[in-house]
């Protein structure tokens, strides 16, 4: 039950970063990165490759010139989402660790660790920094993507490794 109820606060921040990505190009750099993943060319350097190429993608589904930005913008919240879901999921596997070293896992060591986990997880999300790389078309979100993903990656690496 507990499991539930945080991935359906997970959820809502994500609706909460779709609803206010930006419809079209932003301040900074947001218009060279979205064009450039639209035209599929080279941008400033180093160039993002794979945010150009996964831009490209979801640029596909616009439905008229006008909302290839909203796409391309789409997909830094899309990929914000996945970052918090990781971040979660990696606070939760170290406080759990953390819950084990004085003895067995109870219920109220559950809502401790699940809802530390929730705490810093949001507590990200709703930073200022990572809330505007979710919303516009930076190459930051997909860089906290991948990096959470690797983390998390390791992590259940290290937990199984011995199996």
């Amino acid at each position: 039950m507990i499991l539930f109820n945080i991935h359906q606060n997970i959820k809502l921040h994500s609706v909460v970063f779709f609803i206010t990505i930006e419809d079209t190009v932003s301040l900074w750099d947001c218009g060279e990165y979205i064009t450039a993943a639209y035209k599929l060319e080279v941008g400033h350097p180093p160039g993002a490759p794979l945010f150009q190429m996964l831009g490209a993608f979801f640029a596909l589904f616009s439905s008229e010139a006008t909302e290839i930005a909203k796409m391309v913008n789409f997909m830094s919240g899309l990929a914000s989402a996945f970052t918090i879901l990781f971040l979660f999921w990696t606070l939760s596997n170290l406080a759990k660790k953390l819950a084990l070293k004085s003895g067995e896992f109870t219920e109220s060591k559950a809502i401790a660790v699940f809802g530390s986990a929730l705490v810093g997880s949001l507590a990200y999300a709703f930073s200022d920094s990572f809330w505007f790389s979710a919303v516009e078309a930076e190459v930051y979100a997909m860089s906290s993507f991948l990096m959470a993903l690797l983390f998390w990656l390791a992590l259940k690496w290290e937990s199984e490794m011995h199996e």
